[in-house]
């Protein structure tokens, strides 16, 4: 090939090249793209992170949850049997903050490594004050949430009966709904009220007004049973309501993360 004839090759090459490359989109003034449409955004190390995090939480949501919700219920479990090897302040590390979100009445509460699992309450004190000699004033209630047991009478659950029974029944309805999960409708805001709202309300509330300070009716405290049952509708409704709303959701999430 002579020296000309590779010049011309050379160019031509070149001129392809040129005709090939798209020129870069021309912007308006104002930044914009031709049609108003904004310039893409470069995809930060974080969006991809997050993104991905998505993407896997819409799969392992139910999962999750129901991990959490075991944990949550079962953990106050080992409080009284850290108690029972004494080791006192690692039990505190769960007993003090499950005061946040619980009563932790001594009388609502499960005892355990002890003469009983329950110590009722009643007008006058019940067996509750029997074992323990808290009276039931106003200032003895207030005793009795931070009342942790002793080894006569056991140690206390860090969580109130029905407050166990809800978490545990999220969990282990949301356990059943995984075997139903492509097929299950949400339960019905009727049904939900009905099995739900209505049971749980009437025994609490009941007890709200009939005890001090309200006192508008006649005293009644619930018994460790009824707690049981009505925690466990209430879980039942919220679990059959809420994971059938979420599993039509995460779908459409992640296809959404999966477009990023």
């Amino acid at each position: 090939m002579n020296t000309a004839a590779l010049y011309r090759g050379t160019f031509d090459k070149a001129i392809i090249t040129c005709v090939s490359e798209k020129p870069p989109p021309t912007r308006t003034h104002d930044g914009l793209l031709p049609g108003g449409m904004p310039p893409p955004v470069p995809s930060s190390r974080l969006t991809r992170g997050l993104n991905t995090f998505a993407a896997w939480f819409s799969r392992r949501w139910l999962t999750v949850i129901i991990g959490m919700m075991l944990v949550y219920s079962l953990l106050p479990f080992v409080a009284p049997a850290l108690m029972k090897m004494g080791y006192v302040g690692a039990a505190q590390l769960i007993y003090q903050p499950y005061k946040l979100v619980c009563h932790t009445y001594a009388f609502r509460s499960f005892f355990l490594f002890g003469d009983q699992v329950v110590y009722a309450r009643s007008e006058s004190g019940g067996e509750f004050q029997q074992a323990t000699g808290i009276a039931m004033t106003p200032q003895g209630v207030i005793e009795a949430r931070d009342f942790q047991g002793n080894a006569q009478v056991g140690y206390k659950v860090a969580l109130c009966q029905r407050d166990i029974a809800i978490y545990l029944s999220i969990a282990f309805n949301g356990i059943a709904f995984g075997f139903v999960r492509k097929r299950a409708k949400p339960l019905p805001w009727l049904w939900f009220i009905l099995i739900g709202l209505v049971p749980i309300g009437l025994d609490g509330f009941s007890q709200l007004f009939s005890q001090y300070p309200l006192n508008l009716i006649p005293f009644r405290e619930s018994t460790w049973w009824l707690r049981l049952i009505t925690g466990s509708l209430f879980g039942f409704s919220v679990a059959w309501l809420v994971f059938p709303l979420i599993e039509e959701t995460f779908p459409g999430i992640y296809k959404s993360s999966q477009r990023l």
